[in-house]
């Protein structure tokens, strides 16, 4: 999976604004964010579609985005944090965390791309 973007980024080849990482994942802020906050979770092997992994790789993905919906929470005082998973735009699972404070922030229509120097800055916050 050599061109797959998210491989590229685990690889240390495509530079990241990494806000977490462990054996198994790694979670880093979207360049094209929805809101402010708006983190990536991805498994560090490969997989395509999220429901065609085993079930240990599907629970412990699950569970590193919780462990990191609860730091985006405490972090943005939201009261949810919404998740999203598609994968149409990259073919690597991934797990979308985006702060929310109301109805209908979920939209990808509302993606911008981000700051690099902001986005630095808030990967350093939500690390802290």
């Amino acid at each position: 999976m050599s061109e797959c973007i998210f491989c590229k980024i685990i690889a240390g080849e495509i530079p990241c604004h990494k806000v977490w990482e462990d054996d198994d994942h790694l979670a880093f802020l979207d360049i094209n964010p929805i809101r402010e906050g708006h983190t990536l979770v991805i498994p560090k092997v490969h997989a395509s579609y999220l429901f065609d992994m085993n079930d240990e790789s599907y629970q412990s993905l699950l569970g590193a985005a919780k462990q990191i919906a609860i730091r985006l929470k405490e972090v943005f005082q939201v009261p949810r944090i919404g998740m999203a998973v598609e994968g149409f735009a990259v073919d690597h699972v991934h797990v979308h965390l985006v702060p929310l404070t109301g109805v209908g922030q979920l939209d990808p229509k509302q993606a911008k791309p981000g700051d690099h120097t902001q986005l630095t800055e808030l990967a350093q916050r939500i690390r802290t």
